[in-house]
This record gives structure tokens, sequence and C-alpha cells, in this order.
């Protein structure tokens, strides 16, 4: 059995989480390098990885987490932070997210200007 096959629950769920990378067995180890958008992301992977017993032994992994890019957005008159939210985020309970984003320049997620703008970061 290879180490891919060996690993294959891993990879899936470096795939399912949206893992930037690859996966090549080389000199009798695996090498997972790849990048990832979330700690929560990194650590599901880690946790695939680690049910293998031999991990220790046959995998050389290097998981980082990048930032995914944000969006400048100028409020518009009638926007609310749920709106903004369901346009770019594709849900209104989102909000938080936008608000938690822009702390620097908001201090309740109720009180935006017309003008203001908003970093809205990915979904």
């Amino acid at each position: 059995m290879s180490l891919r096959d060996t690993y294959a629950a891993a990879i899936h769920v470096a795939k399912t989480v949206g893992m930037q990378g690859s996966a090549e067995e080389k000199d009798g180890k695996l090498v997972f390098h790849g990048t990832v958008t979330s700690e929560d992301a990194k650590n599901q992977i880690w946790t695939a990885l680690k049910s293998v017993p031999s991990w220790q032994n046959d995998l050389h992994a290097v998981i980082d987490v990048v930032a995914p890019p944000s969006v400048q957005y100028t409020v518009q008159p009638g926007d609310s932070l749920s709106k903004i939210a369901k346009a770019h985020l594709g849900d209104a309970n989102a909000y938080m997210k936008i608000f938690e984003a822009n702390k620097d320049k908001l201090s309740d997620p109720d009180k935006i200007q017309v003008g203001q703008v908003l970093t809205i970061p990915t979904a």
C-alpha cells in the first residue's frame, strides 16, 4: 500500500477544507505541503494525519494558514451590516464578521454611515 493510500482520508479532509497544495511520496515519506485559510482547517487536517499510527515516521507536513483576501466596500444609503453581509457573504446573519473586521471604525454594528469604507472579509 502506498503512503498516499494510507493517508487517503487526510488527503480527502485537505481537499474538503480547501487546502491549496500537494501530497507527494518522496524518499519513503509523504511530503504534505499546503495552505489553508483558517486554524480550524489546519487542525482538521492535522487530526486526520495523526490518525495514522505511524505518522511521525512516514510524514513530513507543512500546513500554513494564510489570511483570505478582503475587499473594501463603501456604505451606500439604505445599507445595514446585515444587508452588506447578505450581498457579500451570502448570509445576513454574518454581519458580525464585518463588524469584527471593522472594530477600528465601528463602535456599534447598528451605526454605520453612508460613505464609510468597510473591510469585507471573505466568506
